[in-house]
């Protein structure tokens, strides 16, 4: 799509640290990382959010994913990782894209930016669960 970045990296046209290239997508270095060795995946064809995501193209899309968050840990010596995927609010590139972010005990990072709420009682959490539970039965 023109004029996406990520697009342009997938194509070879934008430069970028990459990590692999492949059928079921992108890798390369997230040129703003949250920690060094902070990797984005990305599908190779332009989609905005999850659900735009074949439901065919998740084993392959999401096996990378994992294979990638595995070669971060041990390719960094890495306590482990954090993975995440923004879907329209804080997408800062509206290409669909998953974070794999390393991780290491004592690093500072709390709660990934957001803070933390609690539900009023169980009561509140119940009601929440179930507007999501009709809505996926839908």
């Amino acid at each position: 799509m023109a004029g996406c970045v990520f697009c342009g990296i997938v194509a070879g046209e934008v430069p970028a640290f990459q990590v692999t290239d492949e059928p079921d997508g992108v890798a390369f270095l997230d040129t703003r990382p949250v920690f060094k060795g902070h990797v984005l995946v990305v599908p190779r064809t332009h989609l905005v959010t999850l659900a735009d995501l074949p439901p065919e193209s998740l084993p392959g899309y999401f096996g990378l994913v994992r294979r990638i968050a595995v070669a971060v840990e041990s390719g960094l010596g890495a306590g482990g990782t954090f993975v995440a995927m923004n879907n329209r609010v804080s997408q800062s590139v509206p290409h669909l894209h998953t974070h794999v972010v390393p991780r290491t005990k004592g690093d500072g990072l709390r709660g990934f930016f957001w803070p933390r709420t609690r539900y009023a009682d169980d009561a509140e959490a119940a009601s929440y669960a179930a507007r999501v539970r009709a809505t996926l039965a839908a």
